[in-house]
């Protein structure tokens, strides 16, 4: 559902977090925008629903331009959790070209966990998008908690969808941009396929998401998977 101006040679991302209210989609996109570097992204926008919140920023203030002169700009959003906010959700989703399902990690949180995705599957038929090639990431936030899934379960569960799966601590910030990356990188060949942006437009994988997911020096990143 990419939005691409062909006359202007524009082309706008959405990517969204997904997941159960209090998993973590806020927060991982308060430390993405900490470390991804100032010249590298715009100002955190908030839309304000009642006991949650949706969150977006342009991950570039400028448009990147490939070689050919393709202009390409990234929106990042979270949706709010709340199961009464799924209207907000659907919305949010609209013409979305990559998606980051926030699970819990901790063991208490399986069946919420298992309903919103559930609810992301649905929502995504409803606004028409395929969720078997939609570019996405499962990410297993708060693993720095105890009581958690293993990632023996996490792998035994997942494995068998093809679906990539990351592990994160938000709150500690580690995680979150190699979860952001694994999206980047599928999101790209996925507009690769369609655009031929190595092909026609010069812009390679690695290029495209080096220049996306530029982090301060002293920033680490981690994660399981």
């Amino acid at each position: 559902m990419i939005e691409y101006d062909e006359a202007q040679k524009k082309m706008v991302l959405k990517l969204v977090y997904y997941g159960p209210a209090m998993s973590g989609k806020t927060t991982n996109l308060l430390k993405l925008h900490d470390l991804i570097t100032q010249e590298g992204r715009g100002e955190l926008m908030v839309l304000d629903t009642t006991d949650d919140r949706t969150i977006f920023f342009d991950l570039l203030p400028f448009f990147l331009v490939a070689p050919s002169g393709l202009k390409i700009k990234v929106k990042v959003y979270t949706v709010p959790g709340q199961v009464r906010h799924d209207a907000t959700r659907k919305a949010v989703l609209q013409r979305a070209d990559g998606v980051v399902f926030v699970a819990d990690s901790q063991l208490s949180e399986a069946a919420n966990n298992f309903e919103s995705f559930d609810n992301l599957e649905k929502n995504l038929a409803f606004v028409g998008i395929d969720i078997e090639k939609v570019p996405l990431v499962i990410q297993f936030n708060k693993r720095d908690l105890t009581n958690i899934v293993s990632e023996e379960e996490i792998a035994r569960v997942w494995e068998p969808t093809g679906i990539q799966v990351t592990g994160a601590s938000a709150l500690e910030g580690w995680g979150v941009v190699e979860t952001f990356t694994r999206l980047l990188e599928l999101t790209y060949a996925a507009i690769d396929r369609k655009y031929r942006l190595l092909d026609e437009h010069g812009l390679g994988s690695e290029s495209f998401v080096r220049k996306m997911t530029s982090v301060e020096a002293t920033q680490g990143i981690a994660g399981f998977v």
